[in-house]
């Protein structure tokens, strides 16, 4: 299979091509390593291969699902697999192969996808960029000068260049919409518990992170969420009834819908103009199919907020280091972290009970205010960045004091934590590109529950503004 050919298919093109035996999985998976291998020195996406597994498993009989055949990488966090390590870009997560998969890798597996390795992060995930100490930057395939985003950058970066049409991805404060949209891909946040955690753990970050993938197609998204959707006994919480399948659904129109957009950030301050642009041209274009659109946007405190969520963050940070230092026979020092990571894990340890509880509090109000404000309308439109993707090496991530290091991270990142706090999906799109040919995203946000307006949504404007014509110029 020629370069060009394998770069036009999308997961679920891929694998109708084996299904119809006109492809093998093993000619996939080589194609897959092939290209990885040729452009890896570049671009640095990849952190574990395991491609003679991989080359193993597609010759036995794979399962009989949506993406059988199909080549794919898993991020280096969370989405455990037997056999593999998963460091999370730390020096202080020994490499030990995992003994067992998480229900979502077996999820995964049982799609048919065969998995590759483990792509870049940022140390435990924690910046909107793919640059650790550990495993050296992840380059953007628009412009190797520029970010990828984070965290779930090496996996954008895999799909970007044409390596694989989707890959795992996770999102506790943006983390799959932001490379989504530094790498002009299709991310979706799913709603809070729609994705178990099973068996390792009851949630992700008090409940604020979850996992799906980035894809190049809004029906490689929704299949993905077919899936592994899916909560278990011994879970936690639940999320809201699904539709029986999310990609069959989404071929009907959304009827019309009440779209909110919003050209400013929370605070009120200004985007950069491309973001602007990219925000009013996708209200246009929903105007255009027949959508009530209009400027408006929920009242939120960010001033209270924004601590709330960095005192969740910081304590399960905390939590999470802890339990390594438990399991390792480890003791955490500075010098065993990035300036950044050790600032958290300190402020981590300082936030008390109540403090603690007061933070959940604060994440509970706003949810209720957001869920006000989507009693009016369907979608609320935002950019997905407030800056175009950024060059490698524009924050500090050796700045100890996490309130001087986060700040300029908010700025670029205004709004995308907050459908964290509030558990609501939310999905950025490939809607525009600057004149300096970098992708700018843009983000929708159903309600709670709805991932499936936002999937109907997301294929109209896919249909009425195609951009799988478009490629990152390391694939040309």
């Amino acid at each position: 299979m020629a370069f060009a050919e394998y770069a036009h298919y999308d997961g679920l093109g891929l694998a109708e091509l084996v299904r119809k035996k006109q492809v093998t999985p093993g000619e996939l998976v080589d194609e897959a390593i092939s290209r990885a291998e040729a452009l890896n020195p570049a671009l640095n996406f990849v952190v574990f291969k395991d491609y003679e597994r991989a080359r193993e498993t597609a010759k036995t009989t794979l399962p009989d699902g949506a993406f059988t055949g199909v080549p794919f990488f898993l991020k280096d966090i969370f989405a455990f697999a037997q056999g593999m390590p998963t460091r999370q870009a730390a020096h202080f997560i020994p490499p030990l192969p995992w003994p067992h998969d998480s229900l979502l890798t077996a999820r995964f597996r049982q799609a048919g996808l065969v998995l590759l390795g483990k792509t870049n992060v940022p140390e435990f995930g924690l910046v909107p960029t793919t640059e650790s100490k550990l495993y050296g930057p992840a380059h953007n395939p628009w412009n190797l000068e520029h970010s990828p985003g984070g965290s779930s950058g090496g996996s954008a970066v895999a799909v970007a260049a044409g390596i694989v049409p989707l890959a795992h991805a996770n999102d506790g404060g943006g983390s799959i919409r932001i490379p989504a949209s530094c790498c002009g891909l299709v991310g979706l946040k799913p709603t809070r518990a729609r994705v178990s955690c099973a068996p390792d753990f009851g949630d992700f970050v008090d409940g604020l992170a979850i996992d799906l993938v980035v894809s190049r197609s809004v029906r490689d998204t929704a299949a993905a969420l077919d899936a592994v959707a899916g909560c278990v006994q011994g879970d936690p919480y639940w999320a809201p009834p699904q539709p029986p399948s999310y990609l069959d659904a989404m071929k009907r129109k959304p009827g019309r819908l009440r779209i909110a957009f919003h050209t400013k950030k929370l605070d009120g301050t200004a985007l950069h103009p491309d973001c602007t642009a990219a925000v009013k041209a996708a209200a246009a274009l929903c105007e255009s199919l027949g959508h009530a659109v209009e400027e408006a946007a929920p009242v939120l405190d960010q001033p209270t907020l924004i601590p709330a969520f960095m005192a969740l963050w910081s304590a399960n940070l905390a939590a999470g280091i802890d339990a390594v230092a438990r399991l390792t026979g480890q003791t955490p020092a500075p010098d065993l972290f990035e300036g950044l990571t050790w600032g958290l894990y300190e402020a981590g340890k300082r936030v008390s009970a109540s403090d603690y509880l007061l933070a959940k509090m604060a994440m509970n109000h706003a949810s209720r205010l957001t869920a006000k404000f989507h009693e009016t309308y369907d979608v609320w439109l935002t950019a997905t960045l407030g800056l175009p993707p950024v060059k490698l090496g524009a924050f500090d991530m050796d700045e100890g004091d996490p309130v001087k290091a986060f700040a300029p991270l908010i700025d670029y990142v205004p709004f995308t934590a907050m459908q964290n706090v509030t558990g609501q999906p939310a999905i950025n799109l490939p809607l525009h590109w600057n004149q300096g040919g970098l992708p700018i995203g843009v983000q929708s946000v159903g309600r709670f529950g709805d991932e499936l307006t936002l999937l109907q949504l997301a294929g109209e404007l896919e249909q009425a503004s195609p951009w799988a014509h478009r490629y990152a110029g390391v694939m040309v």
